[in-house]
């Protein structure tokens, strides 16, 4: 989920890791949520998105049949947004120290179990294995194994989306 998908939310870095994603877990439905402009960061060249460049760098690696299995949603109204956190089983959240979007807060509202970039100012929202799943930045691996590991752990995720909403209710 990101207003526009780019590389200083860590599009680019999920785009990367998706390939992967897609072969280690072969049932799993991709919603990504967010538009074509620019919020953050530089401009893509001319004539061309963030998005359109990250999905021509894999589409390569993706077969068809798993391709179908990603859905870009655009952005979406709010009450749609809240229904697809409630219903999401993990709910990834990338993004370069900066200010954190309410995007993150939201999820942790839902229950969301989450997995999350470790950098500042995530750190200070949630705590890894307590309320989210944290992995560095740039390691798609580390981003497909905590993400893999929570889609075949409902204790795990149930624990971790608990104690996320009780920490946006306490704060």
């Amino acid at each position: 989920v990101n207003r526009n998908l780019e590389p200083y939310r860590g599009y680019h870095v999920f785009m990367r890791a998706l390939p992967r994603l897609l072969r280690e877990r072969p049932g799993a439905q991709v919603l990504i949520v967010g538009g074509d402009g620019v919020s953050y960061g530089a401009k893509p060249p001319a004539g061309k998105t963030w998005k359109q460049i990250y999905i021509d760098e894999v589409r390569g690696a993706i077969p068809d049949a798993d391709w179908a299995r990603v859905h870009f949603l655009g952005r979406i109204p709010y009450d749609r947004f809240v229904a697809l956190l409630q219903v999401s089983r993990v709910h990834l959240y990338l993004t370069y120290p900066f200010v954190l979007s309410w995007s993150l807060f939201e999820a942790m509202s839902c229950e969301a179990a989450i997995v999350a970039s470790s950098t500042e100012p995530v750190r200070e929202s949630v705590t890894h294995d307590e309320t989210a799943r944290l992995v560095d930045f740039f390691d798609g691996d580390a981003l497909v194994d905590q993400t893999a590991d929570l889609l075949e752990d409902a204790e795990a995720r149930a624990r971790l989306g608990r104690a996320a909403r009780d920490s946006i209710v306490a704060n």
